[in-house]
């Protein structure tokens, strides 16, 4: 997002804050499928969504035709964060609607936090992404526009339910239903890191031959935390196929310190 976007987003998160401090587990539910439901109004009709996020009208004025638009059709909680969300000044309508929908996945992420869930939706997420990515059939019926929208919330559904936590199946439901033309893969990561945001936490993908201990996670996590300066969660694989050392990826940066990288490094070396 640009600066006149991030800072509309700040002040809708604040307002989101407040509004949603006082809601319970099945509150936070409602608030996150109106948002959703918005989301899909304001993603589907252009006009809309340009009227919502037009930086040369007045904040008041945006404001209150969400207002007209959507009071009796969502709770008050959910009018309260919509109609501050178009009183700012967007840089882009699709930051608009970006913004809109980084509040319904905060919703709900906010629910699994009350219900004590949040460790396990992330890990949740995290090994779903990991099954998607490993699974062509899976892939395949997620972005084929032959599938409907319905239906590739019911397979996400069936693979999910009793398995995972009823945020991590929601979540998951809505961004394969919509996805916004991002990726199955770019979608299920936006909402890991939406998680470790909520946990001030980075997320290190941490690739070995054989399974860490937990005291070497432990210590790896710790080392990580101090080149970061943040604290660090350690998602864990095994793949024999690096036959030793680390790969470790936090966020785009990669230190590639394993004894596959460096043959291959060193084959390359030696076919220039």
């Amino acid at each position: 997002m640009r600066g006149a976007s991030k800072a509309a987003l700040a002040a809708a998160v604040d307002r989101f804050d407040q509004v949603s401090r006082g809601l319970d587990a099945n509150g936070l539910a409602r608030l996150s499928d109106e948002l959703f439901a918005v989301l899909q109004v304001v993603d589907t009709e252009h006009m809309l969504r340009r009227s919502l996020s037009d930086p040369s009208r007045p904040g008041s004025a945006k404001s209150e035709v969400a207002q007209v638009l959507f009071s009796g059709k969502v709770s008050g909680e959910t009018l309260e964060v919509v109609t501050t969300l178009a009183a700012q000044r967007w840089s882009r309508p699709s930051e608009m609607a970006d913004g809109l929908e980084n509040l319904a996945v905060l919703a709900e992420i906010a629910r699994a936090e009350a219900l004590g869930e949040l460790d396990d939706v992330e890990d949740e997420l995290f090994r779903f992404g990991r099954i998607v990515e490993a699974e062509p059939g899976l892939r395949g019926a997620l972005v084929d526009p032959a599938v409907g929208a319905d239906r590739k919330g019911e397979l996400v559904a069936g693979l999910l339910s009793g398995r995972a936590k009823d945020s991590t199946v929601r979540l998951v439901r809505q961004v394969v239903s919509h996805p916004r033309g991002r990726t199955p893969e770019r979608n299920i990561a936006h909402l890991g890191k939406a998680v470790s945001d909520r946990r001030r936490k980075l997320v290190a993908l941490v690739r070995s031959a054989v399974p860490l201990e937990p005291q070497e996670k432990d210590r790896l996590a710790r080392a990580l935390a101090g080149i970061y300066g943040h604290d660090v969660q350690v998602k864990a694989e095994v793949d024999p196929s690096i036959v030793g050392g680390l790969f470790v990826q936090v966020g785009d940066e990669v230190v590639d310190g394993t004894i596959a990288g460096r043959l291959d490094r060193l084959k390359r070396r030696f076919e220039r």
